[in-house]
């Protein structure tokens, strides 16, 4: 028997630079976050939601984020 069709989730990829210097690259970003008036903006959100669930896990403090920016431009 054939599977269903999964919906597929479209991401966009983002590099972040964190106040430490410090450089993650390829964190994914839901698509549907973005655009509209506010643009990336949305992205920054969800990284810092991602950051703090890594932080959680860790016991370490989240780092703060000092720029973001879409991966490879």
């Amino acid at each position: 028997m054939a599977k269903k069709p999964t919906a597929r989730s479209e991401y966009v990829m983002f590099d972040v630079i964190y106040e430490d210097g410090s450089q993650r690259s390829n964190r994914k970003v839901d698509a549907g976050l973005l655009g509209g008036l506010d643009g990336d903006e949305p992205a920054r959100e969800a990284i810092m939601d991602q950051d703090r669930a890594i932080a959680e896990k860790s016991g370490l403090p989240p780092l703060a984020i000092k720029t973001i920016r879409r991966s490879g431009k």
